[in-house]
């Protein structure tokens, strides 16, 4: 940035945070539907082109109900959690993120005709210690690791194309905690993320993240004790709940991550469990379904296409009556316009460097050893993501493996791209195979879906 747009970038920040201020301070003990109208005002007048005004009419709608769900969630973001820390997550997410960085990253995408992501997973490493069944990193070791000055060298490049969200992966993340935190401070504009297991985070982890105020973990859940212990091994439960405990009493927001399976699904999407997750604190829910990656594999966990349908509407529910925000990346394909990986909203890169289009499917063309993220947004695999998204016009099958198997087999093939699993490399068209009688079976159930949702279509 030159001094004029460093200038205004300040005083923009400067403008958001403090109407941000009054809305912290105030929603301690008051409604703070007033002041949400001045943010939403103060973002528009910065950022009028970005969005289009049917999206801040909308935001301002959810701001004129004080008795709507969206209201009672904003009241327990402020009352549950510390005001520097929300202050700062919601000023790095949205106004940096959200705004400024959307601009970059779409003036960039337009300019080299590629996708340019919002969020960029990474693994530090692909140490873990626990071996969770069906896990594809349960058998890498420790053998593989990001160096801090890599990660620091991808934050920066990816900031210079637009991207100022990042979540670790691994592996387990927090086995390079001091690491994490060193990033948090080298890049106090930018938020950060892990998916953790949450068994190393103690006291002192968190009394780091409420010093540097950018960093929200999302802990792994399977449902209660006895379906995360059966996934993640004896113990595993009453560890996720003492750093809950943890983070929850120094008033640090955290979310959680859960992988629904046949075996699990009806827990997960139970409103038992919600209201237990949103009871310990969470603040957010991130759900995957079970992807039959790797060698270790077990096909068997896969959903049935009625066990996926039941979480599509169970989420749908729970999203007009649970005052916690809630995302299902398989079944929100909807809300997204289909498939969101290869850049078209994220991609991964892992602890051996090399860029995937998504943290779920391991195939490469690309190594942040070798290229730059924008060589690697211009390499074969990720413009064959580019050109060829969405994967179906069924939002609700858009994954190019899961629900469009031969989408993905085309890609790798006609990209050249390699699988990095280190522990035994996986054919495409093996991997694909355990896959096309759920889609199939899933196509005649997304379709009644769909139509329900889109009878005009």
């Amino acid at each position: 940035m030159n001094i004029t747009e460093k200038i205004s970038h300040a005083a923009e920040r400067k403008a958001f945070e403090t109407v941000l201020d009054s809305m912290l301070k105030k929603g301690q003990t008051q409604d703070v539907g007033d002041l949400a109208q001045q943010l939403i005002d103060i973002i528009q007048k910065i950022h009028k082109g970005t969005w289009s005004d049917d999206s801040f009419d909308a935001l301002r709608a959810i701001a004129e109900n004080p008795e709507g769900k969206w209201a009672h969630y904003a009241q327990r973001l402020i009352r549950e959690n510390d005001p520097y820390i929300l202050k700062t997550f919601l000023t790095n997410a949205a106004y940096e993120g959200g705004f400024r960085g959307y601009q970059t990253a779409q003036a960039n995408a337009a300019k080299y005709d590629i996708n340019v992501p919002w969020l960029i997973l990474m693994d530090p490493t692909s140490a873990c210690n626990m071996h969770c069944t069906g896990c594809w990193a349960a058998e890498y070791g420790n053998k593989l690791n990001l160096t801090y000055e890599e990660m620091d060298d991808i934050v920066n490049q990816a900031n210079e194309m637009g991207t100022y969200m990042f979540l670790f992966t691994g592996g387990e993340p927090m086995v390079r905690k001091k690491d994490i935190i060193r990033l948090c401070e080298a890049h106090n504009d930018c938020v950060f993320s892990a998916f953790t297991n949450g068994t190393l985070i103690d006291e002192e982890f968190a009394d780091e993240m409420l010093r540097v105020k950018n960093f929200v973990p999302a802990i792994s859940v399977e449902g209660f004790e006895e379906a995360t212990d059966d996934r993640r091994g004896h113990g595993t439960y009453a560890a996720v709940v003492r750093a809950m405990d943890i983070l929850r009493r120094r008033k640090l927001p955290f979310g959680i991550s859960c992988c629904y399976t046949s075996r699990n699904y009806n827990v997960i999407g139970s409103e038992e469990y919600f209201d237990d997750m949103i009871a310990k604190g969470a603040k957010f829910a991130w759900l995957f379904t079970y992807m039959p990656v790797g060698k270790n594999a077990v096909p068997e966990l896969m959903v049935t296409a009625e066990q996926r349908a039941y979480m599509y509407r169970k989420v749908r529910e729970f999203r007009h009556t649970k005052p916690l925000f809630t995302m299902d990346f398989w079944n929100d394909g909807e809300y997204v316009g289909g498939c969101i990986a290869g850049g078209r909203s994220y991609c991964h890169i892992n602890a051996a460097g090399d860029i995937e289009p998504c943290a779920f499917i391991h195939y490469s063309d690309s190594n942040i050893r070798e290229k730059t993220l924008l060589e690697a947004y211009k390499s074969p695999l990720f413009m064959a993501y580019h050109k060829n998204q969405p994967f179906n016009c069924n939002h609700l099958r858009p994954c190019p493996l899961l629900d469009n198997p031969g989408a993905l087999a085309k890609m790798v093939h006609e990209s050249g791209a390699k699988s990095t699993d280190v522990e035994a490399p996986e054919d495409v068209d093996d991997l694909t195979a355990k896959c096309v009688e759920k889609a199939e079976k899933w196509a005649v159930k997304a379709g009644e879906l769909w139509s329900e949702s889109h009878p005009e279509q």
